[in-house]
């Protein structure tokens, strides 16, 4: 499956997030570190809801963008 990651640039680096995976998040001082960061946090928060028994939220997110005047 694959699910919607959201990057945001930070003072310090760059966190990431997936609405579809509540409380699934990740950190790195780059972007390609926090894209890595982020796959691994997907992979363990999917593994752990697993071994509870809960059931893997099918991905529902999506992005676009708008434009707006400056």
């Amino acid at each position: 499956m694959k699910y919607l990651v959201i990057i945001e640039e930070t003072e310090t680096g760059y966190s990431a997030f997936s609405p579809d995976l509540p409380g699934c998040v990740a950190t790195g001082s780059t972007r390609d570190e926090v894209e890595k960061n982020m796959k691994a946090a997907v992979s363990l928060h999917i593994e752990g809801m697993l071994q509870e028994g809960l059931e893997i939220p099918h991905p529902r997110s999506f992005s676009t963008y708008l434009e707006a005047p400056a």
